[in-house]
């Protein structure tokens, strides 16, 4: 068993906290010089540009040469296996005391001891050791292993293309209903017709600055997962 980062913006996060996410769909990268033509099954023999997965538990991708013959790779999933755990990087800042309560005998390096952005609170403040008085959060990817307060049991991984994507797994990351159809966050995002469109919004928002687009339709790991205790 693997325990792995992942990141989330904070309006996952608090999807997360509210049990509303179970599923999270990343980007499938190649490596360098290996298009991506093919995910599955046996794939068109006659291109050799043709990649698949053998097994998708194990993640084993194979190139089919013109002549028929394959060449094994292994590419493991960054994301982790069935059974793996996940500790969740989001914006936050810590640890933090109150003035005055400093106590060398605790050990701050704890979430007890962190502000999270994403539950709403205004900007903390705080004092650095020359007591300069700032303010401000500490971007999600520096987040240490210590200070993360969510944690997450990988229950399946498989690979799709991303416009594959039903209703109910739109569901699975995030979207709820509204009172005049689905959006993300509480009404705040992404509001449309159906949990699809509005799960195509989102992604949209995250990937389409990258080329990686709803309409591009790239390949994607669906990673299931279930919340446990951190």
């Amino acid at each position: 068993m693997r325990d792995l980062p992942i990141l989330f913006s904070g309006a996952m996060v608090r999807a997360i906290l509210d049990g509303r996410k179970t599923q999270t769909r990343r980007v499938v990268k190649a490596r360098p010089g290996w298009p991506i033509g093919f995910v599955g099954g046996a794939g068109d023999q006659n291109d050799p540009r043709c990649y698949g997965f053998e097994d998708l538990n194990t993640a084993q991708w194979w190139t089919l040469q013109a002549d028929g013959s394959s060449d094994n790779h292994q590419i493991p999933c960054p994301y982790g296996a069935r059974g793996d755990r996940l500790w969740v990087r989001e914006t936050f800042q810590g640890p933090m005391w109150e003035e005055g309560t400093w106590d060398p005998d605790t050990d701050y390096h704890s979430p007890k001891y962190c502000e999270y952005r994403a539950d709403g609170g205004p900007t903390p403040e705080y004092v650095d050791f020359e007591d300069n008085l700032h303010q401000g959060w500490k971007p999600s990817i520096f987040m240490p292993r210590w200070a993360s307060r969510i944690a997450l049991e990988i229950t399946g991984v498989r690979v799709e293309r991303l416009e594959d994507i039903g209703e109910e797994d739109a569901l699975a990351e995030g979207v709820e209903r509204g009172h005049e159809g689905y959006h993300i966050d509480g009404g705040r995002h992404f509001h449309a017709a159906s949990p699809r469109g509005s799960f195509a919004s989102l992604w949209d928002s995250l990937n389409a600055s990258r080329g990686l687009g709803w309409d591009v339709n790239p390949w994607v790991w669906v990673v299931e997962f279930k919340r446990i205790e951190a």
